[in-house]
């Protein structure tokens, strides 16, 4: 078996129960959001989204960037430097804590001015509910990062995916059912985190993963700030290219705009699932194989895992992108479906940052982490002068628009310079294949304007859609030898024979 395969092997393990507690997590969140949707005004769910939008800025710029940093870099250090890995992982939490303290003070006191950019009053007193969220958010994050470089996923899947989806849905429905007002939704939020802040540390603690004293050390510091600040800037600028929207209708427009269009923007958002659900696993052992200088192993991982991604994206694209009046009517209700549109627009602004896969992590393994940094500062500057010229006229739909283009630019950029550095990309033949034929039953099936007035008449649609389009992948050949061997771990994995799939695949492949 190949060491591409091994590595797959790997990822495909973790990414099982990485997905599993994404789902659960996605499933949670929806539910809270529905909630907070339905029973508060849409303004007031407009208020909610920026809120959150504010907080997940501060988040990056708290956390420096570790948090995309840290799994390549305590996998590096686990490789090379073992006796430091202690070091690295004290002097991360300390800068952590501190930094994120001293900007919970900064946004608490600078509410005011923040929310006259928005022209809300309400803004204020939320925004100094929720910044307390954030040293407890920042820690969870930074913890969860330095397992991941261990190579474990039970942290980010028990605590990030489960107690704090569950916590906060908890809270919310028991607020709703007990009439409480709009602030509860933002204390709430608060205990979410804290809470969850607590039985992550009690569990790192009582199992020993890490072991330090809390000092910093000054060499490792630098080494590792020098290194993330670039991440860290990625970060704010991804979380422009993805709120942006939200930021520029709530100043053109105004919050109920906002909370119409954040009935898509999260659907939307769902597309890459499986893209960051391989991506845990994928930086630390894409690292060894760089580390190990082995490129052709890692740019063959990279590709059947961009193809497995890619066909197991497609059905929820697909039913976004088809039916989108069905799916945010049969999750938001009647009054958000002029959202419609947009989700549409996303999902092919969101689809096209999968099909590429993991280009942004993969120059992050490599030591490039200012390449994502300049490809995503050409996606920000196209997405801030596209909201300005369409919100104004077309408000949620230019806004989307913009946002879909702004991916396309970051992707395009950072395939490039991956396969200017390294001559790693995603397109074998026999993914280039199962592309086509999507593109090709899309186009024919949006073609025939179909009306299906519930998300019920829309899934056996989807069905027949979904049937015709996996029986002409196999019918191409377009399965891999590494394809098989990953499909026979997996059912190993599961303790089942699956004969009837194993006798199809012996006539394709």
């Amino acid at each position: 078996m190949s060491e591409a395969s091994q590595a797959l092997q790997r990822i495909a393990r973790g990414t099982g129960i990485i997905f599993t507690g994404t789902v659960i997590s996605m499933f949670f969140g929806f539910l809270s959001r529905a909630v907070i949707a339905r029973y508060f005004s849409t303004a007031e769910y407009g208020v909610f989204n920026l809120a959150l939008t504010v907080l997940n800025i501060a988040l990056v710029i708290a956390t420096l960037g570790f948090q995309n940093a840290l799994p390549r870099e305590v996998a590096f250090y686990k490789e090379r430097e073992p006796s430091r890995v202690r070091d690295l992982i004290s002097t991360a939490l300390v800068i952590v804590a501190v930094n994120s303290l001293i900007w919970t003070v900064i946004l608490f006191l600078e509410a005011g001015n923040i929310s006259q950019v928005f022209k809300d009053a309400r803004l204020v007193h939320a925004l100094r509910i929720i910044v307390f969220a954030l040293p407890f958010w920042a820690l969870i994050v930074v913890m969860i990062s330095i397992s991941r470089g261990l190579g474990r996923v039970r942290e980010q899947v028990y605590f990030q995916n489960i107690v704090y989806p569950t916590v906060f849905l908890v809270l919310i429905v028991v607020g709703a059912f007990l009439k409480f007002s709009f602030t509860f939704v933002f204390v709430a939020y608060v205990v979410g985190w804290s809470l969850t802040f607590l039985a992550l540390a009690f569990n790192v603690w009582k199992i020993e993963l890490l072991k330090f004293r809390p000092q910093l050390n000054l060499e490792i510091g630098k080494k590792l700030t020098l290194f993330s600040i670039p991440l860290m800037f990625s970060g704010i600028l991804n979380f422009l290219m993805t709120w942006t929207d939200t930021l520029m209708l709530g100043y053109y427009k105004s919050s109920e705009v906002v909370g119409i269009y954040n009935a898509a923007a999260p659907l939307a958002r769902l597309i890459p699932i499986f893209l960051a659900s391989t991506s845990v696993l994928y930086v630390p052992i894409a690292s060894r194989l760089y580390a190990q200088e082995k490129l052709k192993e890692l740019g063959r991982t990279y590709q059947i895992l961009t193809k497995w991604t890619f066909l197991l994206t497609l059905p929820l694209f697909s039913m976004m992108f088809l039916f989108p009046e069905a799916v945010i009517y049969f999750l938001f209700g009647a009054k958000y479906v002029s959202a419609a549109p947009a989700l549409q627009i996303l999902a092919l602004g969101f689809m096209f940052h999968t099909f590429l896969g993991l280009n942004g992590l993969s120059l992050v393994v490599i030591g490039q982490p200012k390449l994502n940094m300049i490809g995503d500062t050409f996606a920000v500057i196209s997405n801030v002068l596209l909201n300005v010229l369409l919100i104004p006229e077309y408000g949620i739909v230019g806004a989307a628009i913009a946002t879909a283009v702004s991916y396309f630019v970051a992707n395009v950029f950072r395939s490039l310079w991956l396969y200017q550095r390294t001559k790693i990309h995603p397109f074998s033949w026999n993914y280039v294949k199962p592309l086509v034929i999507s593109f090709v039953l899309l186009g024919l099936i949006q073609s025939l304007h179909l009306r299906v007035p519930s998300i019920w008449y829309a899934i056996p649609v989807l069905a027949v859609f979904l049937g015709v389009y996996f029986f002409l992948v196999l019918l191409s050949r377009s399965v891999d030898k590494e394809d098989v061997e990953l499909f026979l771990a997996i059912e190993k994995k599961l303790g089942v024979d699956l004969k009837i799939i194993k006798k199809i695949l012996r006539r394709f492949v």
